[in-house]
């Protein structure tokens, strides 16, 4: 069974800071992609940032210069480091990956975590 599991969210003032982490764990063969993507109440579910194989990346234009997303392949965990907080950031937030596993290629989410932004 391939699981994400996702930690880090919570409340934030404005301009402050929080780093989220997603393991994949499972019986895995391969992760080809991952990123993150957050749905605020009432909004479509949105790319945040993402993080393919060779290490290319690309970001929201909305969390660019603010967001930085890394991986560490060994542990099949990928980060956001969120900076410079806004409000308007405020959603939960998925980890999403495209890998490889003994059922073959799939798309895998993990449970969501919450980022609150409020003063």
């Amino acid at each position: 069974q391939v699981q994400l599991v996702e930690s880090g969210g919570g409340l934030v003032q404005p301009g402050g800071s929080l780093r989220l982490s997603c393991a994949a764990s499972g019986s895995i063969f391969s992760i080809k992609a991952m990123g993150w993507y957050r749905q605020a109440p009432g909004k479509q579910r949105e790319l945040v940032a993402g993080i393919i194989s060779g290490g290319s990346t690309n970001y929201a234009d909305s969390v660019k210069g603010r967001f930085t997303i890394s991986r560490d392949n060994a542990k099949n965990t990928v980060y956001l480091q969120m900076n410079s907080l806004k409000p308007e950031d405020t959603a939960v937030y998925y980890c999403n990956a495209l890998m490889t596993s003994a059922l073959g290629v799939d798309d895998y989410w993990g449970q969501g975590t919450q980022v609150t932004v409020s003063s």
